[in-house]
Parts: C-alpha cells; sequence; structure tokens
C-alpha cells in the first residue's frame, strides 16, 4: 500500500537526509505518488532538498522526473542549477515538452543551449519550438503532441490508429485536419465508438471548433475551458494549422498560478516569494513596496497637519480620527477583490463598468450609513457630544463612497494603461480612502465642533 504525504514523514525524510542516510530517505520517496514527494521535498530546507533530491535522481530517474514536475519551476530552478548539463538533460528529457519546456526557461540561454544540445533530438526539438513562444501564451504551455486525423479517415480506421498511437497526451477529443494540416473538426471519443466503421470522420465531425492561436495569453484558454467546460483546447497557428493541445491539467495549472500571483501582487508581495525564504531574499522583495506606501501615507500626514489647530482644541478628535481611514480602506479592499477577480475572468470591462460602479456606490452608501450611524451613536453616548457622533456618521458615508469608486475604477484605470491592475491597486485605494478619511472627518468635526460646542 503506498504511502501518504504527512507531516511526520516530511520530518522524517529531513532527519535521514539531514544525517545522510541517503538510502533510507529514497526508500521512502520510492514509495510516494510523484505529487507526494514534491511536497515532501517542498517543506526540506533549500540544501536538503537539494541532496533529497540527489538521491531520488541517482536511483530512480523516472520518479526524480515526475516529482520535479510536480514541484514546478520556480523551487525545481534551484535544484537543477546544482546539477550539470548532461543531468538536467537526461531529467527533463523524461518529460513531456510543456513540461520541460518552464525549466528550460529560467535557466541561463548558454545553459540552454549546453542541455538542448545533450537532448534526444525530438525531445530537444519539440522543446526547443515551445520556447519559441512568449511566456504565459498558449503556445508555451501546449503540448505538440497532439492525436489528429484526415478528414477523410473511416471510423475503423481511426479507431485502429488511436489503439496503436505512441507516447501522447491525453486524448479527450480525436482532432480532424484537411489534407493541407488545418483544423476542420473535432469529434469525442464516444463519438467515434457509437458510428459504424465504415463512416468517415469528414461525416460525423463538429465543424464549429473552439480553438486558440498560440500567441493567445494563458489567461483567456483558460476562462475558455472553464466557459465552455472542455476537457482540452486545440492550439492552432495563424494560418489554422493544428499544432498543439493544451489540457485540463494545464489549465487548473494556470488558473493555480494566476489565482496566486493575484493574491500575492494585492497583497505587494513578490510572486516567488515562499514561506521558508530566507530573511533576506523576504526584505529584499518586501522593501519595494513598503517604501512606496510610506510615500502615499505621507499624503495623508500632511492632511492631517492641515488641522493640527482643530486637534489641538478638540482633542477628542484624535480619539475617532483612526477609524473612519480605517474603515474606509477595509471597504475598499472589498471592492477592489471584487472588481479584480472581475477583470480576471472577463466579467468586468469598460463597456459594463459603469453599472458595476453604480452598484458599488450603492452599497458603499448603504454600509457607509448603517456603520456610520452605529459609529455616530457611540461616539454620542461615549462622548455626550451629538455633533462629534454626527461628524464621525457623515464621514464614515463619504469614504465608504469614497471607497467605492476608487475599489471600482483604480483597477480599470490600471488595466487601460496595460498595468497589473493586482499589483498597484491596493496602493492607490489606501491612499484615496486614507486622505479622503482624514480630510472628511476632521473637516467635519473641526467645523461642527466650533460652530455648535
Amino acid at each position: 500500500m503506498p504511502l501518504t504525504r504527512t507531516p511526520l514523514l516530511s520530518e522524517t525524510v529531513r532527519k535521514l537526509v539531514a544525517r545522510g542516510a541517503y538510502v533510507n530517505a529514497f526508500n521512502i520517496l520510492n514509495r510516494l505518488h510523484p505529487a507526494d514527494i514534491a511536497g515532501v521535498l517542498a517543506d526540506l530546507p533549500e540544501h536538503l532538498r537539494r541532496e533529497a533530491f540527489e538521491t531520488l535522481h541517482k536511483r530512480n530517474l523516472t520518479l526524480a522526473s515526475a516529482a520535479l514536475s510536480e514541484l514546478g519551476p520556480e523551487r525545481g530552478a534551484s535544484i537543477l542549477s546544482e546539477l550539470s548539463p548532461q543531468e538536467i538533460s537526461e531529467l527533463l528529457q523524461e518529460l513531456d515538452p510543456d513540461d520541460a519546456a518552464p525549466f528550460l526557461a529560467r535557466l541561463p540561454l548558454e545553459i540552454q543551449e549546453v542541455i538542448l544540445g545533450a537532448m534526444r533530438t525530438k525531445e530537444a526539438s519539440e522543446v526547443e519550438d515551445l520556447l519559441q513562444y512568449p511566456e504565459e501564451t498558449a503556445g508555451r504551455i501546449m503540448s505538440p503532441k497532439v492525436f489528429s486525423l484526415n478528414e477523410e479517415t473511416t471510423v475503423g480506421d481511426a479507431i485502429r490508429k488511436l489503439q496503436d498511437a505512441g507516447d501522447l497526451e491525453m486524448v479527450f477529443y480525436i482532432y480532424v485536419v484537411d489534407d493541407r494540416g488545418k483544423l476542420s473538426g473535432v469529434l469525442s471519443l464516444r463519438q467515434l465508438l457509437l458510428k459504424r466503421p465504415e463512416t468517415r470522420l469528414k461525416d460525423i465531425m463538429e465543424t464549429d471548433v473552439i480553438r486558440v492561436t498560440a500567441d493567445t495569453d494563458q489567461e483567456e484558454v483558460a476562462q475558455l475551458v472553464a466557459s465552455y467546460n472542455l476537457l482540452a483546447v486545440p492550439v492552432v497557428d495563424q494560418q489554422n494549422n493544428l499544432v498543439g493541445v493544451i489540457t485540463v491539467d494545464d489549465v487548473i495549472d494556470v488558473i493555480k498560478d494566476e489565482a496566486t500571483e493575484d493574491i500575492f501582487r494585492l497583497a505587494g508581495v513578490d510572486t516567488d516569494e515562499r514561506v521558508f525564504n530566507p530573511p533576506r531574499t523576504s526584505v529584499r522583495k518586501r522593501i519595494p513596496w513598503l517604501v512606496v506606501n510610506l510615500a502615499t501615507a505621507f499624503l495623508a500626514a500632511v492632511v492631517v497637519s492641515q488641522f493640527e489647530g482643530a486637534i489641538a482644541q478638540f482633542a477628542v478628535l484624535a480619539v475617532f480620527m483612526p477609524i473612519v481611514p480605517s474603515m474606509g480602506g477595509n471597504a475598499g479592499n472589498q471592492a477592489l477583490t471584487v472588481m479584480v477577480r472581475g477583470i480576471a475572468l472577463g466579467e468586468l470591462t469598460w463597456a459594463n463598468s459603469r453599472k458595476a460602479l453604480l452598484k458599488e456606490i450603492l452599497v458603499g452608501a448603504v454600509n457607509g450609513l448603517v456603520t456610520g450611524l452605529l459609529a455616530g451613536l457611540i461616539a454620542f453616548f461615549w462622548k455626550a457630544s451629538p455633533w462629534l457622533g454626527a461628524a464621525l456618521a457623515l464621514a464614515m458615508i463619504g469614504n465608504l463612497v469614497v471607497a467605492a469608486v476608487a475599489g471600482t475604477l483604480v483597477p480599470l484605470i490600471l488595466r487601460r494603461m496595460k498595468i497589473d491592475p493586482a499589483l498597484a491597486s491596493s496602493v492607490f485605494v489606501t491612499t484615496a480612502t486614507d486622505v479622503a478619511g482624514f480630510l472628511l472627518f476632521l473637516g467635519l468635526g473641526a467645523t461642527l465642533l466650533a460652530r455648535f460646542q
């Protein structure tokens, strides 16, 4: 019975590798699924990860390659950097071309050439072809091992050719091409098995084929597969020649990577950062955005400085001053998260942005009314000042409307400017809610208290 990865298992492998008991560590790893091996390796410190992988690599090349693929190019690149070009070529040529290409792309160009030269000709050629496409496009993640048949092929011949096919990407659909290799139709395996053997494929294929071009963004591919519930999507060039296929497992990886990237960027964290990065690395990756935040925070400080006299006269303003920008920041981040996700899924565009903006303004106004009245009542009963409560309530309503507007428009504007909205939006939204929050509360508070108290 195969083992399953657990925290105890990872700790056991760590201790074995740390004391040089490599054979014992291999005996454990050799019984795991490649995905579980990748999980164990990910739990290890970097130097022990390399030693554990080297142990596996020396004793089971196929399993080591599969585990490397599951580990991913980000962590895998550091492992490959310690291996010779010959060893890397042996590992990568065991993988499908679309799995090998991301690892090779992370290595220096001169090393890439040496590795490709050491790989088997067929595998090297397929990987090299994929590397010609830009990163994060359909061409980079597709598999060139696509099963296709001529439209004149009969069902009986198609079944025999499918049975005789060698190493292929998962066959979910049969893609049909004409005599020039251009994609002309598609049919499912179920359709193939239910038709008479003498039936030609051109007579039963679906001609309205959902396809993507090699330069299509991988995020658009993921949206297409999700929208139409596809198991695979064919990739064509500009002349409609069938050049590859992207299967659902590749799309799942894209969705996971894009979601992780958006989450990291919303927090101003580099997408390459991991839990056990050295402190020096984490500081280097985080400090730039903290410096930007510091600069924008001084804008709010400038606003507060304009009310120094009012704060000195009415010290109670300082007690409630942080509440309004804090609530505005939270509301802005709520709207921002929804908008960034809408942009990523293709739901939100400039065409329908007005509807989204009006909806968020309404939500912001209602939320501001509820929380503003609640905060105002608390201020009133706590400090026995109805005008302080009124200032807090009105400022809360106004700032939550500002948060709604900023959270909706900022990501759209950045997207229009070809800037990733997940990367920079939070800085601008936070600045808007901080500045507006201090200005509204201190301005209203100082005016009402000076006039009526």
